[in-house]
């Protein structure tokens, strides 16, 4: 794919983009990787091999693990598949669990940002996913996704609903019903949604700049993180490429995205739902998520969990009961 057009016309934006290319030295292999191939961060899962699958528009890392039925789990921003480093084994005892870094996220591949940011959309987003899970063996599976992964789950389902057989989405309502619904509240909640998607090289460079300062007040709530945890959102935090990347996503929240959403807004999803989000977190102040959940889907079931945004890490006892009975 190639930049958005608006770089030629940005020279500040040009040099960015050539400053930040970044040489991704891994080699596009469908299906395990080798122990020497293999990121540092499958070490946080025990019994898991490492995977490295090449879609038709990316190069997708991730880990695989257990037996039983098939579930995909998708990790939310900032972080990479290490979010799910305790939810993920405790599944693995009766699921073959697949755990994946997003586009442009962790040890993923960043493609080019496309026209209109859609190199980041959640249907390309999405559709890295459906074609990971097909080169595994499973055409139909089910789906977990927290923050951002549960936008690409929420994409996933329109686009593809006779691959998922249920999906869960962990602490959020649809993008278009946050864009069309701002007040004072969410906007002070939701700040980062709307510096994020200011042009390059600005949300990119103060970031970067910070990168530290910034997930450790990010991260604050979530007492229990393990410093190698942190560590590794940090160092792929850090990657002048990934934070281009994680802020082409939500770029592309705000323009392609909406025009997805609009023209889906007649659709629902038919398989079960489940909602789950933090008691002390924005979405049980802004929103009545299960009502909200119903308006685009017709099986909606879910609960607060005693936590806030950070649920996987947070508190995975709750999350892996609640998902552990809806999956089964």
């Amino acid at each position: 794919m190639t930049p958005h057009d608006e770089t030629s016309a940005n020279p500040d934006r040009r040099t960015f983009i050539e400053a930040l290319t970044f040489a991704l030295a891994s080699s596009a292999v469908s299906g395990s990787a080798t122990a020497a191939e293999a990121p540092a961060v499958v070490r946080h899962f025990p019994g898991f091999d490492p995977i490295r699958i090449e879609t038709s528009g990316a190069v997708i890392n991730g880990v695989k693990g257990g037996n039983g039925p098939p579930v995909l789990l998708l990790h939310g921003w900032p972080q990479t598949l290490a979010e799910w480093h305790i939810v993920a084994p405790m599944l693995a005892k009766d699921f073959t669990v697949v755990a994946t870094d997003l586009r442009g996220y962790g040890d993923s591949s960043k493609p080019g940002d496309g026209t209109n940011h859609s190199g980041y959309s959640k249907r390309e987003m999405a559709r890295d996913q459906v074609e990971v899970m097909e080169k595994l063996g499973y055409k139909r599976f089910a789906l977990v996704g927290h923050d951002r992964g549960g936008r690409v789950a929420h994409r996933l389902v329109l686009d593809h609903p006779e691959r998922v057989s249920r999906v869960a989405v962990l602490d959020i309502v649809p993008t278009h019903k946050i864009y069309s619904t701002v007040t004072k509240q969410l906007a002070t909640a939701y700040y980062h949604w709307f510096f994020l998607i200011q042009p390059a090289p600005l949300p990119e460079t103060l970031l970067a700049n910070n990168a530290e300062f910034f997930l450790r007040r990010l991260f604050g709530a979530v007492r229990t993180m393990p410093a190698e945890i942190f560590d590794e959102y940090l160092r792929a935090f850090k990657n002048p490429a990934t934070l281009h990347a994680m802020c082409e996503d939500y770029r592309a929240a705000a323009t392609i995205d909406l025009e997805h959403d609009e023209a889906d807004m007649a659709k629902k999803i038919e398989c079960p739902l489940l909602a789950l989000w933090g008691a002390k977190g924005a979405m049980q102040q802004l929103y009545d998520v299960l009502a909200t959940w119903r308006e685009r889907a017709t099986n909606v079931s879910g609960k607060a969990l005693p936590g806030g945004h950070w649920l996987p890490e947070e508190v995975p006892n709750e999350v892996y009961e609640e998902l552990r009975s809806f999956l089964s």
